[in-house]
C-alpha cells in the first residue's frame, strides 16, 4: 500500500467487493429504491420483542446473506469489521456472537460501513487474509430512543431532521476477484464547525465530507469528472446542498455527478422524511442494494463513496458540546 498526498492510500493489489447484501424496514421498503434490496420487511420488530433485538437480527441476516451470495462459507472469513449506533455497538456484537468469526468492532457513527470497507482493504492488501466482511446496521426506533426522545412523546421534527434508516448491510471483500475493485482509500479527519443541533445532522457532517472529497481529489490529482458518481452517505437534502455550494466555492463543480444516499433512500414529499435519510444503514443499504448493482452491470465504472458520521452521543449533547464530523472515502472501480 502506497501513501499518496496527505491522507490517501493506493492499494498495491486492489481488492474485490465479492458480494453485498441489504435488508430494510417498512418505510424504506416504500421508498424509490425498494426493488434493489434483498429483503424488505413489513414488521419493524422483525419478529423480535424489542427494537434493539430486531437491529441485531438485521445485521446478522445481512452478514449471512452476503456470505451466501459470495459463494464462500463462514469458516472462510478471516475477519469481520462491524459497528452500529447503539451504546458499545450492541447490535453488532449480539448479532455476530454466534458466527465464530474474528471480530473487530468499529465505530464511525454513520460512516461505519465505509470505515469497514476501508479497514477490510488494508487487512487484505497487507496479506493478512483472503476474505473480510464489513457490516453495519441502524434502526429508526432504537436510534431515536437513544439519541433524541422516546417515540411515545410524539415530539415534532424540524425540517432539518433526518430519518434514521432501519436496515442492515454487509459486504464480503476478497483479496482476489474480478471486481468491482477498491483501489484507493482516504481516511477522514475530524471536522467540527460548532453545530450543536442534533436535529441538523446534515449541517454538522457536511464540512467533513467536503474535507475528505477535496483531499481525495488533490491527493490523487483527479478532477471530479474522473468519477461517474461521487456519493455521500448520510447528509440528506440539507447537507447535500451545503456540499455542492462550498465545493463550488473551492473550485470543484460536482452538480452533475454528486448525490447523497440519504436523498436517494426516500421520496421526501410522499414519505414526509424532511431532510432525508441517515444512520449507519443508509449508506450501507443504498450502496449494497443500488450502487453495487450499477457497478456490476457497468452502468457506473468509477465511484467515490464517502460516508459521513457525527461523533457525538446523548451525554455530549446534554453537556452542550458541538457535533464533530468525520468522513471516510473509498474509490471503487471496474
Amino acid at each position: 500500500m502506497k501513501k499518496i498526498g496527505t491522507q490517501t492510500y493506493k492499494l498495491d493489489s486492489p481488492v474485490t467487493i465479492l458480494a453485498t447484501s441489504s435488508i430494510v424496514g417498512k418505510k424504506e421498503s416504500d421508498g424509490p429504491l425498494a426493488k434493489y434490496f434483498d429483503v424488505c420487511l413489513e414488521d419493524e420488530f422483525y419478529g423480535e420483542k424489542t427494537w434493539e433485538k430486531a437491529e441485531s437480527k438485521l445485521i446478522k441476516t445481512a452478514i449471512e446473506t452476503a456470505i451466501k451470495k459470495a459463494g464462500v462459507s463462514v469458516a472462510d472469513i478471516d475477519v469481520l469489521f462491524g459497528g452500529d449506533l447503539l451504546n458499545q455497538c450492541i447490535s453488532s456484537s449480539f448479532g455476530i456472537r454466534d458466527f465464530e468469526i474474528p471480530f473487530l468492532g468499529i465505530f464511525g457513527a454513520c460512516s461505519t460501513f465505509v470505515e469497514g470497507l476501508l479497514l477490510s482493504s488494508i487487512f487484505l492488501d497487507s496479506g493478512a487474509g483472503n476474505y473480510a466482511v464489513a457490516a453495519t446496521s441502524s434502526h429508526f426506533c432504537s436510534a431515536e430512543k437513544q439519541f433524541r426522545f422516546p417515540l411515545e412523546l410524539g415530539n415534532q421534527r424540524p425540517p432539518t431532521s433526518q430519518w434514521t434508516v432501519t436496515g442492515g448491510a454487509s459486504a464480503v471483500v476478497a483479496k482476489n476477484g474480478i471486481g468491482p475493485y477498491i483501489t484507493h482509500i482516504t481516511p477522514g479527519i475530524i471536522v467540527d464547525k460548532g453545530i450543536k443541533d442534533a436535529n441538523n445532522m446534515g449541517s454538522a457532517m457536511a464540512p467533513a465530507a467536503i474535507s475528505t472529497i477535496i483531499t481525495h481529489l488533490k491527493d490523487t490529482g483527479r478532477a471530479p469528472t474522473y468519477y461517474d458518481a461521487i456519493i455521500t452517505g448520510d447528509l440528506g437534502h440539507v447537507g447535500k446542498e451545503i456540499v455542492l455550494e462550498l465545493c463550488k466555492a473551492e473550485g470543484y463543480q460536482l452538480s452533475s455527478i454528486y448525490n447523497d444516499c440519504g436523498v436517494l433512500m426516500f421520496d421526501k414529499e410522499k414519505q414526509d422524511t424532511h431532510s432525508g435519510g441517515s444512520g449507519c444503514a443508509c449508506c450501507g443499504t443504498v450502496f449494497s442494494g443500488y450502487f453495487y448493482k450499477q457497478l456490476k452491470e457497468k452502468k457506473i465504472k468509477r465511484l467515490l463513496l464517502v460516508a459521513t458520521g457525527a461523533l457525538m452521543n446523548s451525554t455530549s449533547s446534554q453537556q452542550g458540546e458541538s457535533i464533530p464530523g468525520i468522513a471516510h472515502a473509498v474509490s471503487i472501480e471496474i
